[in-house]
């Protein structure tokens, strides 16, 4: 696909969002809730972002960003009714030293959360998301998606609990020293050491997040862990055969320990990775059909607010991909004209829109209700208690 056909695709795709949203509102805040309230919004895996500004640097060198959480950014999260959202935070790749750089960006999310005490709460328990909602404030999750800042001392576990994460997913896509990610071709499961990091995961009442993880490694992970895990933004393989998405057997079985599985608006969802709200749709059914309806919701992996210009937002996409693809942590689906996200849902109104498109395949209010965030919240409070 040529440059331009790829631009108007993406513009035609959002003129379409825009139209499915004036379209759908009405119908999903009368459809989309039980008791007539706003319905309690979690994203398993977010951001807080503006897309449209640029992050700005810490004083003491670039390697240390702090996220553009502005107001457009906090304005747009509210607008899209989202009350939680799980921030990553801390080493995820790179040349950094992972345990200092998890350590220092803690910091930057701490500021950044005492700086707005109007508009968000660090999440620690059930409690404060239920709190954020009743407030009107964002509530803030703390999360990894590697395990390298561990090291080889599983006790480290003991400082980020205190320092306030509350999920630590266990690789990224390559390998590390808990076992394989998804884009290891030998595919290790959870080593000894990653044993060790499990069991003391579970002590400290944090989530063990099998997001971007081999299939070994999340079957052995669902099963050596005394609590229930959760993938907190996938796909479902059986539609999209891509390393990222999990098979049913994956699936299934983290469901059937009382886990969670959160579906997310990436390119994974299909084969030529530009995916619709539709695909989204398919993607929960099929995980509802797998897991039942009580385990599946939502992990975005992007942000609410709508994005700049679509030609430098071509051009980042292609510079991030090379950045990636040189780092040797780029997925198959991943490429340089690809967007990290669904443009139609590339909006404050993609919760509300994703309601209404459920609702329209004939899903209930009470199951729409447990996809947007009660599934989640059930979860977290079998993880972390009240």
């Amino acid at each position: 696909m040529s440059g331009t056909d790829r631009r108007a695709l993406l513009t035609g795709g959002a003129a379409a969002g825009a139209a499915l949203a004036a379209a759908v509102s009405a119908k999903a805040a009368k459809t989309a809730t039980t008791s007539g309230e706003r319905p309690l919004i979690i994203n398993a895996l977010g951001g807080l972002e503006d897309p449209a500004a640029p992050p700005t640097e810490s004083g003491d060198g670039v390697d240390l960003a702090h996220p553009a959480v502005n107001d457009r950014a906090i304005r747009d999260a509210r607008d899209s009714g989202m009350n939680a959202v799980n921030v990553t935070l801390g080493y995820v790749s790179g040349p950094m030293e992972p345990f200092e750089y998890t350590v220092r960006t803690i910091g930057v999310w701490d500021e950044i959360v005492r700086s707005r005490p109007a508009d968000l709460i660090k999440v620690r328990t059930t409690a404060d998301i239920l709190r954020a909602k009743g407030e009107n404030k964002i509530g803030v999750i703390y999360g990894f998606q590697n395990a390298a800042m561990m090291g080889k001392r599983a006790d480290r576990v003991d400082i980020f609990a205190d320092l306030g994460v509350r999920i630590i997913q266990l690789t990224y896509n390559v390998r590390n020293q808990l076992g394989d990610g998804s884009m290891v071709r030998e595919g290790r499961g959870l080593t000894p050491f990653g044993r060790e990091v499990v069991e003391r995961l579970n002590a400290r009442r944090i989530m063990v997040d099998l997001s971007h993880s081999g299939r070994a490694i999340c079957l052995d992970a669902a099963r050596a862990s005394k609590a229930p895990i959760s993938i907190n933004h996938t796909g479902c393989q059986a539609l999209s055969d891509r390393p990222r998405n999990k098979t049913d057997e994956e699936l299934r079985l983290v469901a059937e320990k009382g886990g969670f599985v959160g579906i997310y608006f990436m390119p994974f969802l299909r084969y030529d990775s530009h995916p619709t709200t539709a695909d989204v749709v398919a993607h929960i059914e099929h995980a509802v059909k797998v897991c039942g309806e009580d385990h599946v919701g939502i992990g975005t992996d992007g942000v609410v607010s709508t994005p700049g210009d679509m030609k430098a937002e071509l051009a980042d996409a292609a510079r991030q991909y090379a950045a990636r693809h040189k780092a040797g942590v780029a997925a198959p689906g991943e490429g340089p004209d690809v967007l990290a996200y669904i443009p139609e849902l590339q909006r404050p109104s993609q919760f509300r829109d994703l309601a209404a498109a459920l609702a329209a395949r004939g899903h209930s209010s009470s199951r729409i209700d447990k996809i947007l965030g009660r599934n989640f919240l059930r979860y977290a409070q079998d993880v972390w208690g009240a």
